[in-house]
């Protein structure tokens, strides 16, 4: 009997100790996305300034093509993707959902694309389902962090877009949802089209004086687009991060629950036990007690 209660003491400790290193998880995740949901809220009034300041470009310029077509030579055409994942587990399904999303969207393409990984968890995913993979980048570990990686994949996509007429360029990440629900988006960023134009064109400005661009639409245009990129690709990187973080809360709580229902479990046993234990001493006691009883 001591030997079971002295196992159960140990078994109750170490869920004990479990769950204090999943609680203190859980802590750290939910701060985690807090810091990239406000990382993702700060964006919107960039993002937009970003976009009038293209639409009012665009609208100085006209209606020029924004990639005009090199003369006497056929139009290449590359197709790139960069696919958001995590470097580490406790996510439940988070890289099997975009990577698979990836896979079926990727596989309606012309030519094959070539991929850019976010993560080695999505990497190994990615590349079991078959598709050609071309670079991994690291996930970042902090908001701080997503900027040196945008500009790692805007100088990969630039090379590819200053080599090639016809670039497209596509996201591919789970976007969080009321919560710790996460879905899988599909973006699309280059090339940049007349859809996107007219789009940009139509946007209202927000004062009665129209503005006026310095120097012209096509010499402030370029740094825009580079702006819009980067937010673009900035915010894709911190909804994923903050929908893995949601994903891993979630796989923390659960755990938190399973730990209270084996603690309960345990600790029921171990009381019935001891109680039992207690029970056979006291029996034994009173029958000494009654066998060395002169009257009885």
């Amino acid at each position: 009997m001591s030997d079971s209660t002295a196992s159960l003491r140990r078994k109750i400790g170490s869920a004990g100790d479990l769950q204090s290193v999943v609680r203190t998880m859980k802590v750290v995740t939910a701060s985690s996305i807090g810091q990239y949901e406000r990382s993702v809220s700060a964006l919107d009034d960039y993002y937009h300034a970003v976009e009038l300041g293209l639409g009012a470009c665009l609208r100085e310029i006209g209606p020029e093509p924004l990639a005009p077509k090199r003369k006497g030579a056929a139009a290449a055409r590359t197709v790139g993707a960069v696919v958001f994942g995590s470097d580490q587990g406790l996510v439940g399904q988070f890289n099997e959902v975009v990577a698979d999303h990836a896979v079926k969207t990727l596989a309606a393409l012309t030519p094959q694309p070539e991929v850019w990984a976010v993560g080695e968890r999505v990497y190994a995913r990615l590349a079991d389902a078959g598709v050609p993979l071309k670079g991994l980048f690291t996930v970042p570990n902090s908001a701080m962090a997503i900027t040196p990686l945008v500009g790692k994949i805007l100088v990969a996509g630039e090379a590819n877009y200053d080599r090639e007429e016809g670039f497209e360029l596509h996201l591919f990440y789970n976007h969080p949802l009321k919560g710790a629900v996460y879905g899988p988006v599909h973006q699309r960023l280059l090339p940049l089209d007349e859809t996107w134009r007219k789009n940009l064109v139509g946007l209202a400005w927000p004062w009665k004086n129209r503005p006026e661009v310095m120097e012209g639409g096509l010499a402030a245009l370029r740094p825009l687009i580079r702006g819009y990129l980067f937010v673009s690709i900035f915010r894709a990187c911190a909804e994923s991060l903050a929908s893995e973080n949601a994903s891993r809360l979630a796989a923390m709580q659960r755990a938190d629950k399973n730990i209270d229902e084996l603690l309960a479990g345990l600790n029921g046993t171990f009381h019935r036990l001891r109680q039992s234990g207690i029970d056979e001493e006291l029996f034994d006691v009173v029958s000494g007690f009654e066998a060395l009883n002169p009257e009885k």
